[in-house]
């Protein structure tokens, strides 16, 4: 590192300290040629590679931006928003990678946004995705139920709550839906 006062090609670290969960670290640095002292700031850049080949740094703010845009209307707080960004961020940083495609920061969405809002899942990947059909609509809704099936609560339990559905005027229903 160059030392700003006197130009010296080398300086020597006193002191480091991390800030923001490690991915900011502060050097404090001495000048062996003038001794004056200078502080560094390294932060470890993440880019997004866009669909049109431009690269810009990954937002935070981008991705809240999206999701809020997915959770209007729905039960979701900032502060939710907040942790979803942060934990984007994470995955993203823990492949590694500097630079990301933009495909790849929205599939990190996609989970942790299941798990926050499943309305507001489906809303964000419809377009994200491009549904095209009623059929991907049913496809993802299927995949949500069963993923409750196996992971969240009775719904066997929910069922048996519901009312007995007629058979004869449920066949009724889709016979005449299909005339």
């Amino acid at each position: 590192m160059r030392c700003p006062h006197c130009r010296h090609a080398d300086s020597r670290v006193i002191d480091s300290r991390e800030h923001d969960e490690g991915q900011v670290i502060r050097r404090r640095r001495a000048c062996p040629a003038c001794g004056r002292r200078f502080t560094t700031v390294e932060e470890a850049t993440l880019a997004v590679i866009k669909r049109s080949g431009v690269t810009e740094p990954f937002s935070r703010q981008k991705v809240i931006n999206g999701v809020r845009r997915a959770c209007q209307g729905r039960p979701v707080d900032e502060d939710a928003l907040a942790q979803l960004a942060q934990a984007v961020e994470d995955a993203i940083r823990a492949t590694g990678a500097a630079e990301v495609p933009s495909e790849q920061v929205g599939l990190a969405i996609l989970g942790p946004l299941r798990r926050l809002d499943e309305v507001a899942y489906l809303r964000f990947a419809s377009v994200y995705q491009a549904f095209s059909s009623i059929d991907d609509f049913e496809n993802a809704i299927t995949e949500l139920r069963a993923e409750h099936r196996v992971d969240g609560p009775d719904h066997d339990q929910v069922d048996r709550d519901r009312p007995p559905v007629d058979e004869g005027t449920a066949s009724e229903h889709s016979s005449g839906a299909s005339q």
